[in-house]
């Protein structure tokens, strides 16, 4: 087979295009032809060979609109080299990649990899409506991350007929000893209660630094990231007198990341909006075993990800206490905290592994392989039966 990762852009940025370059590698390294195209970020582009059976090709982008990258070189690249492959894997939402797909005038097989809907961009929902449903009808076969998501989606209702689930996996994070003992000792050894995330409104911060209130001096939130309510999240910690218990981060690098993961004694998500489809962060927290405090969000895989009682508890969101009180029932009981520790690895080990999801992508590419072959025997046989 030769497959192309279609959508997004370089470098890697976030989930998007964290799983379309984990599937690259992953199919690339199973000996199956799996390149990448895309839009380049901050000035980049040009094709990169990764090894014998991976291509990046990142192509030049005009400029920013709505979160989507214009980048006019992708439909002519794509409309030359689309014939090379039997399938086109496109990652959505993306403006751009769905518009170099219908430009294309590709014949082959078509997955819809469905990681959220358009919610933020109203204007820009409308402009590309007409695409989209072009797409969903185009695609064989539609990917999703959850089947939580799958299921509520407005958008997908009428092609349930032809879904799957493929949950998002990466590799398991690796803290240091040495780096886990630093910030535990930087903290003086308090409960940790760890956060990270872009610092905008769908995030809920504010809550959990408002959550903060009923926590005892025990224990630290600590908020990873930036973003544009850097300033108004610090008034809010200022003016709550909560500065020796809430601290903003800033950007935590990619080396030190796996050392916070360590070094907490759960991971809070207090996400707000059904704009958080999966939050990856949480599959980081449990390949370290971490329990989660997580949030119900209405049509949202958030808590499907976290299963409550098992990997730790989901609460409404948008309610401080709700998630202090969460906190405080997985943290402050030493039994039922080591259950939850155990059972967010496993589940970890069993739903979200990086190699799990690269074998399920095979084996749905496998099944629409046969489907064209057959398809092709059936085509062949009409023909000859119509030449006599």
């Amino acid at each position: 087979m030769k497959i192309l990762q279609l959508g997004k852009f370089y470098p890697i940025k976030g989930g998007v295009e964290q799983v379309m370059y984990s599937l690259m590698l992953g199919l690339s390294r199973n000996h199956i032809r799996c390149d990448m195209m895309c839009a380049g970020a901050d000035h980049y582009s040009g094709i990169k060979q990764l090894n014998d059976n991976a291509r990046l090709m990142c192509c030049k982008t005009w400029f920013r609109l709505a979160s989507t990258m214009i980048s006019p070189g992708m439909i002519w690249e794509l409309k030359k080299r689309c014939k090379e492959y039997e399938i086109i894997h496109i990652h959505y939402p993306d403006p751009m990649a769905c518009l170099a797909l219908f430009l294309s005038g590709f014949k082959g097989k078509v997955v819809l990899h469905w990681h959220s809907d358009v919610l933020k961009q109203k204007t820009l929902l409308k402009l590309v409506t007409p695409l989209q449903n072009w797409l969903l009808a185009r695609a064989d076969l539609i990917v999703g991350t959850t089947p939580v998501y799958l299921q509520e989606s407005p958008y997908l209702k009428q092609v349930q007929h032809k879904t799957a689930c493929l949950p998002i996996g990466i590799n398991s994070l690796k803290p240091s000893p040495n780096g886990v003992a630093e910030i535990k000792r930087r903290y003086h050894g308090r409960r940790i209660i760890l956060s990270i995330g872009r610092l905008v409104e769908y995030k809920g911060f504010s809550y959990l630094i408002d959550a903060a209130r009923f926590l005892s001096d025990d224990y630290v939130v600590l908020i990873g990231g930036e973003g544009p309510l850097k300033e108004a999240l610090e008034r809010q910690i200022t003016d709550q007198q909560l500065s020796g218990k809430v601290k903003l981060l800033g950007h935590i690098a990619q080396k030190d990341l796996a050392d916070y993961f360590g070094a907490c004694q759960m991971y809070c998500l207090s996400s707000i909006y059904r704009t958080e489809a999966f939050a990856i962060v949480q599959v980081e927290a449990m390949s370290c075993g971490k329990p989660i405090v997580a949030t119900v969000i209405e049509g949202s895989g958030v808590s499907w990800v976290n299963k409550a009682g098992y990997s730790g508890l989901n609460v409404k969101p948008c309610n401080s206490r709700e998630l202090a009180g969460a906190i405080k029932r997985v943290c402050e009981d030493p039994y039922a905290y080591s259950q939850f520790c155990r059972q967010a690895r496993l589940r970890f080990e069993s739903c979200f592994e990086k190699e799990k999801m690269i074998n399920e992508c095979m084996n749905l590419y496998g099944k629409l392989a046969k489907e064209k072959k057959e398809e092709y025997q059936i085509s062949m046989e009409k023909k000859y039966q119509t030449s006599f």
